[in-house]
């Protein structure tokens, strides 16, 4: 019963609905006996007494006594009709009725069905649209055509949080674009004014010094903002879904990334998936790039994706330090890094925020798991994509 009032509307309407009905009926069935069976008892005491009225006297001096005795017995024998024609009468109206209950019933229960449908029709269809545009676009509106009442009020308010919320991500999409140009063009010139400095014949050494570090810190702040953008950006709803593998996309993460001295242990299996096949890369390569920057001299990495029924994985290992099991969720907040923790002020601490929006973003979760010698095990859980 807990199971079913958790089901759909229109089965729990119909389900009220019916047992009131079969409740009422019932209750209906029961006090039609009782007012019965009390009105014909009454009646057929009134016609007993009527038939034998006057004829118990006093009996007179020398009166046969067995005409008396004889009248008894035809009193008793009037009452015990009058008990069967009581019985036979409640036993009748109880199977006919209660049949007659049950037909009704069963009419009433299909009818209930078939209104609770008609009602909540405006409602399936509110649903269904929803869920078209919270999968595509933010771009399309219900409009829900009925006449005015709490349904159509329901969607038109519905058409004006989409409005505003198209608004706001529009605007937050204008922001990004706009911030994009205008960090990364900046960065971009002093970048190419240090490399002019320092391809110049005259530049002394200790110019060439300043502009290593300088294109060092440049090059941490473009990665930075290439994170807070693509942070900015991973959590909006993939609205272009592709096929994609995660093997395909796993080798291609290892082969961009700077492994340094790392030792680079693959079992890609075909792990096929839908979403932005861009965006899974990226966060593949967030995974190899801090399993190989948090790790220890000449430590191992370990990138393995598997594919399941339901879903896909892509694993992630490293031997890194030891990291205590409570500090693990903190890791996926922005700007958390292992500096906090083994002193390394490499990265931004955005890697695994990314990854955990991106995750999302494809309807799927991501996991940590530290591991008992040092390091870290990272799981991305996808949906997966059946080919057919």
């Amino acid at each position: 019963m807990n199971s079913l009032s958790r089901g759909s509307l229109r089965l729990r309407l119909t389900l009220a609905f019916s047992l009131i009905f079969l409740f009422g009926g019932a209750a209906v069935l029961f006090g039609s006996v009782i007012l019965v069976r009390n009105s014909m008892s009454y009646a057929l005491n009134g016609a007993i007494e009527s038939k034998y009225d006057g004829s118990f006297r006093t009996p007179r001096m020398g009166e046969d006594q067995l005409d008396k005795e004889a009248l008894y017995d035809q009193l008793e024998a009037d009452q015990a009709t009058k008990r069967i024609i009581i019985d036979s009468m409640q036993t009748n109206l109880i199977k006919k009725g209660g049949a007659t209950v049950l037909g009704v019933w069963l009419v009433a229960t299909a009818t209930g069905w078939f209104l609770a449908g008609r009602v909540l029709r405006p409602l399936n269809t509110i649903t269904a649209a929803a869920q078209r545009i919270a999968g595509r676009t933010l771009h399309r509106r219900i409009a829900l055509r009925h006449p005015p009442g709490e349904v159509k009020t329901l969607a038109d308010s519905f058409d004006s949080m989409l409005d505003r919320i198209d608004d706001a991500f529009s605007g937050q999409e204008r922001f990004i674009a706009n911030a994009a140009h205008e960090l990364k063009t900046p960065i971009a010139m002093s970048r190419t004014l240090v490399e002019v400095a320092m391809r110049k014949r005259t530049a002394p050494p200790e110019i060439h010094g300043l502009g290593e570090n300088l294109l060092e810190i440049n090059l941490r702040h473009e990665r930075l903002i290439e994170s807070l953008l693509t942070l900015a950006s991973a959590g909006h709803a993939i609205t272009q879904p592709r096929p994609a593998d995660l093997a395909d996309l796993a080798q291609s993460a290892i082969a961009a990334t700077d492994t340094q001295d790392a030792i680079i242990v693959s079992d890609l299996r075909p792990a096929r998936t839908i979403g932005d096949p861009i965006l899974l890369e990226q966060v593949i390569r967030n995974l190899v790039d801090n399993a190989v920057r948090y790790n220890v001299p000449g430590g191992q990495v370990e990138i393995r994706t598997r594919s399941f029924v339901h879903e896909v994985q892509v694993m992630v290992v490293n031997t890194g330090p030891v990291i205590a099991p409570h500090e693990v969720p903190t890791l996926f907040e922005p700007f958390r890094r292992l500096i906090d923790r083994v002193g390394s002020a490499r990265g931004s601490g955005l890697g695994l925020s990314i990854v955990r929006a991106v995750a999302q973003a494809h309807k799927g979760d991501v996991s940590a798991t530290p591991r008992p010698g040092g390091g870290l095990q990272v799981c991305v859980t996808l949906p997966a994509h059946s080919v057919r």
